[in-house]
This record gives C-alpha cells, structure tokens and sequence, in this order.
C-alpha cells in the first residue's frame, strides 16, 4: 500500500534560514500602511486559533491579496511566494519576513520542507492553492496544499479576499486606493486519509475536499458582503 509522501529530504538549517523572521517591528509598520492607511480592510468571520499549525487556503484575485492578509491577520504569516516575486528591494523584504520561495516549475523540496517544519513547529502557513491569479472562485487547486495538510495534521482555515480587483482590471495592477476590501474567515477543518486509500489518491481526495470547502466559502462571502468576485480573470499574455 502507497503512503502518504514523506517530507522531502532538506536539512532544517536550510528551513531555519527561510523561516527565519528579523525585522518583525517594521514588518508590523508596512502591515499597518498596507491593510489601514492605503487599502482599509475589514476581517469577519471564524475565530482564528491562537496558536498551533495553521494553512490558510486563500482564493487568488490580485497581486495584493498575499500582502493583504499578511497585513490584517492576527499571526504571522508564511506565505509560498513564486522565486520569481524574489526579485530587489520586494524580494529583499520576502526573505527580510520569512516568507518561503517556491517554484512553481516542478517539485520545489526546499519550499516543501520549509513549510512543514513551521506547522510542525505551530506556525501559520499561507497558501494560494488555485496557483495564479484568477477570479479566484476556486474552480480548480493544486495538490500541494492537501500534501502539506496531510503530511502535518495541520487544520486547513478558508480565507475569502474580496475587492481587491475588479472586472476589466489587470490581475498584475493595484487597486485604488482606500478601496473597501474585506477578508473572510471559515471554520477550519482537517482532512484525513481513509484506511485502504493510496497516498495519491489522498491526496487528490484532500485537494478536491479543500477546493469544495474554500468555493463554497468564497461564494457565501461574496453574498454575505455584497462584494462580487470579478467576470473576468484579468489575465494577459504575461501573466
């Protein structure tokens, strides 16, 4: 019988170095500019744990939307960022907060392994798991957020961001600013593998768990808040 695949081989020096957090005190300053002075950002929903490991599945609109919910919420946040946002002064500030650099071209072991030494050690990991900037409906995710949940045990918490596109905007373009965005937290769960089940097929069960439950809280959170999700995906031929 298949197992659920073990965490890939890289020394937790090389996951100390990503996970690593200096600077946390002006981390908190580009946090207050970001979510309270350029784009005021109310939270609702679900109580957030205060401690113990965490995923944040996260539906994926704008280019803002990492450093939206990084800024408003109540933990620190290690988001899988793509290298090629790794770039001067912004990629500088990624690693200056640990935030974890993954490719996204193939099986990124580094990134993986980073990730589940901080929910192993109660940390909070972000996770887009559409994989690119959409409308962010969640009609399709990657499996590497059901990998991480399976490998860790770590609940999975459904965050809604809504207003930070619109239709006929660029995924790529900031939004006005003081826009009203707001950020919407579900109940957490935790996916599990049934007995007799082979570790690809878990994971792809776990994946399509995580997709319907961030959807459908996606979908009420657009209701509840009279916020729509863009028409369109904003996509061009760069993205």
């Amino acid at each position: 019988m298949t197992s659920v695949p073990a965490t890939p081989a890289v020394t937790d020096d090389a996951s100390r170095r990503i996970l690593s957090t200096p600077g946390t005190w002006w981390a908190a300053v580009i946090a207050f500019v970001v979510s309270r002075v350029l784009w005021p950002t109310r939270t609702s929903g679900a109580a957030i744990p205060r401690s113990g490991p965490l995923v944040l599945a996260i539906n994926h609109v704008n280019i803002i939307d990492g450093p939206i919910v990084y800024s408003c919420f109540p933990r620190h946040v290690h988001f899988l960022v793509k290298i090629e946002m790794y770039r001067g002064v912004f990629g500088w500030v990624l690693r200056q907060i640990g935030q974890i650099p993954i490719d996204r071209g193939g099986p990124d072991r580094a990134a993986m392994a980073a990730a589940v030494q901080g929910l192993r050690e109660g940390r909070v990991v972000g996770v887009f798991p559409e994989g690119a900037r959409g409308r962010g409906d969640v009609t399709a995710v990657r499996t590497g957020i059901a990998w991480l949940a399976l490998q860790t045990g770590a609940p999975v918490l459904p965050v809604a961001v809504l207003g930070t596109r619109r239709s006929g905007q660029e995924a790529g373009s900031l939004p006005r600013l003081r826009r009203r965005i707001r950020v919407v937290y579900g109940e957490s769960f935790t996916v599990e593998r049934p007995a007799g089940v082979t570790g690809r097929q878990a994971v792809s069960d776990a994946a399509e768990q995580v997709r319907i439950r961030l959807a459908d809280h996606v979908s009420a959170a657009a209701r509840d808040t009279g916020i729509a999700l863009p028409a369109d995906s904003g996509r061009h031929d760069d993205d």
